[in-house]
């Protein structure tokens, strides 16, 4: 009997002829863009376990119109220019749906000493099924950046045909983070793991603040930390149950969960993304018959700026996510008329 594997075609993304470069390419959404102007219903969910997270619904769903999550990356939030530009451009799809602020993201911190990371699925897969719950019929689809890519695609393959998503789309994804963590520390990336890095300190001094943390947690070496590597050993690891960061990388990454995806899949990646190597991309044989990876030669990380037709920048990853999600919501026969009359209606 023959293996069905994935696809790996070439991204149809090109990029802007003046921002070409990976730097260009990451650094000018993130600096130049303004922040796309939504509204959000902010609701805390309460969690069983005593702690809550914070949702941020762009639009509450009627009946059976489909529902998208959205997972940020790293240091990522509400404010995240990337979520609100394709939540706007869903909403005028027809979709509903909501921001997931991973637990402890926010500028509150989380009641419990856990706090979300690279392979922190449990509370992304509780959230699909309380929604399941609520709107059985609704179409479901969760979308991630970077380390919320991770999260979506390692949830997508942990529940194989159980999950709770129709459609899974992702891009920017450190495959294997070690990899990644090896990266940010050569060359420009540096800056990047910097900033990165100073955020996520200030994030752990007010955790230390707010709770008791355990103590083989080492705040002194954490708020010390030059990498991520030293950063992970003495914050990341202890505080959600890992032996020390390469115990948390090796069990954290999506990699191995891609042949077990069994939904409709979407990944998007630049081979000159700075965050990471091009080695560590798979190949078809490491894909799902369920997932689509298409790979850009630039575009960096969450960037992929293109050009209109009227030679403006265009940020096209958010269109193509977008306009994959609503394609395979219409393939799928389940593109109700009511989202349909909301989408013309906007």
């Amino acid at each position: 009997m023959s293996v069905r594997h994935g696809q790996v075609v070439e991204a149809g993304f090109r990029p802007h002829p003046l921002c070409r470069d990976p730097h260009l390419q990451t650094l000018m959404p993130a600096l130049l863009r303004r922040t796309p102007r939504l509204e959000l219903e902010i609701q805390r969910w309460e969690l069983a376990d005593g702690d809550f997270l914070d949702l941020g619904w762009f639009a509450r769903p009627a009946a059976d119109q489909p529902i998208a999550v959205l997972v940020h990356g790293l240091t990522g939030g509400f404010e995240s220019k990337y979520l609100r530009a394709t939540a706007r451009r869903l909403k005028r799809q027809g979709w509903a749906g909501l921001i997931l602020q991973l637990r402890g993201a926010g500028d509150t911190p989380n009641r419990l000493a856990r706090a979300y990371h690279q392979g922190d699925t449990a509370d992304l897969l509780a959230l699909l099924a309380d929604l399941r719950r609520r709107w059985p019929q609704a179409p479901l689809a969760t979308v991630g950046w970077s380390l919320g890519g991770n999260i979506v695609l390692k949830a997508a393959g942990e529940a194989g045909a159980e999950h709770q998503a129709d459609f899974v789309a992702a891009a920017s994804v450190p495959f294997e983070l070690e990899a990644c963590a090896e990266r940010m520390r050569r060359g420009f990336s540096r800056l990047y793991q910097r900033r990165l890095l100073g955020d996520l300190k200030l994030s752990a001094q007010r955790k230390a603040r707010a709770v008791a943390l355990p103590e083989s947690v080492d705040l002194a070496a954490t708020l010390q930390a030059a990498d991520f590597f030293m950063f992970d050993d003495a914050w990341t690891a202890p505080l959600n149950g890992f032996d020390d960061a390469r115990d948390y990388y090796q069990r954290c990454q999506c990699g191995p969960f891609l042949e077990r995806i069994a939904r409709p899949t979407l990944i998007v990646h630049s081979l000159d993304d700075p965050f990471m190597r091009p080695q560590i991309v798979p190949g078809a044989e490491a894909l799902s018959a369920s997932v689509r990876l298409e790979l850009a030669r630039h575009g960096g990380h969450v960037g992929f700026i293109g050009r209109n037709a009227w030679g403006a920048p265009e940020f096209w990853l958010e269109r193509r996510l977008s306009d994959w999600l609503q394609l395979s919501l219409e393939q799928s026969g389940r593109c109700q008329a009511s989202s349909l009359a909301q989408a013309a209606e906007a």
